[in-house]
């Protein structure tokens, strides 16, 4: 992958915004393999998927994000990211539990964020051996973190990592959005989904971004 711009993020520093290299690829290969894909694809002219900032950065704002509405995680992330001069593990683990506790997290959230940190402070996770890690192992390194399960791994996959084939069965809006657009809206099995999946590969991850799109047309960002 390669740099393509930088933006600024509300009372962020300005972050580096990456996208996948195989994108281009991938929409054909689904628009030649799948009816639906060949429909949705051009609904949504350039837009593809982003990475953005660092891989702590990205696992701590889906940490603080967890169980709360998307304008209330935002919100949250713009009090806590203000808390240290540079979100580094090494400067969260310096936080009071009281700063972070008036920032809006839970104290199981404060919990989750520290050993986080602490994974990443010291090296218990290996992120510059990833990109030579496959992703259920990356998946399995993850899910040692407390707070983070699969579904947060898979996501972290596919909007950090940028990984091509990922096919997040456990998130329900992949499951609505295959009920929708292949079943008429009838209920979908984790099964049916994975049969629909099979002319996505090698680019689950990006047929699933189009599903999601489907739903809602404005891109999460992580």
């Amino acid at each position: 992958m390669s740099p393509v711009r930088t933006t600024p993020a509300a009372k962020e520093p300005p972050v580096q915004v990456f996208t996948p290299a195989y994108w281009e690829e991938a929409c054909k290969h689904l628009a030649r393999k799948d009816r639906v894909m060949k429909r949705l694809i051009p609904r949504f002219g350039d837009a593809r998927l982003e990475s953005r900032a660092d891989a702590f950065t990205t696992l701590a704002r889906s940490i603080v994000g967890q169980q709360i509405s998307v304008q209330s995680a935002q919100a949250a992330w713009h009090r806590f990211v203000r808390l240290p001069r540079k979100m580094t593990p090494a400067n969260v683990l310096k936080l009071k539990v009281d700063d972070m506790r008036a920032a809006g997290l839970s104290a199981r959230k404060v919990e989750y964020v520290v050993d986080l940190a602490i994974h990443f402070d010291t090296g218990s996770v290996h992120v510059d051996a990833w990109k030579h890690m496959s992703d259920e192992m990356i998946i399995d390194e993850l899910v040692a973190i407390r707070g983070i399960g699969r579904w947060t791994a898979e996501m972290f996959l596919i909007f950090h990592l940028l990984r091509p084939n990922v096919l997040p069965l456990d998130d329900p809006g992949l499951i609505t959005g295959i009920s929708q657009n292949y079943f008429s809206g009838d209920p979908v099995s984790r099964s049916d989904a994975r049969e629909v999946a099979v002319a996505w590969a090698p680019y689950c991850s990006v047929a699933t971004w189009y599903i999601w799109r489907s739903l809602d047309p404005l891109p999460v960002a992580y």
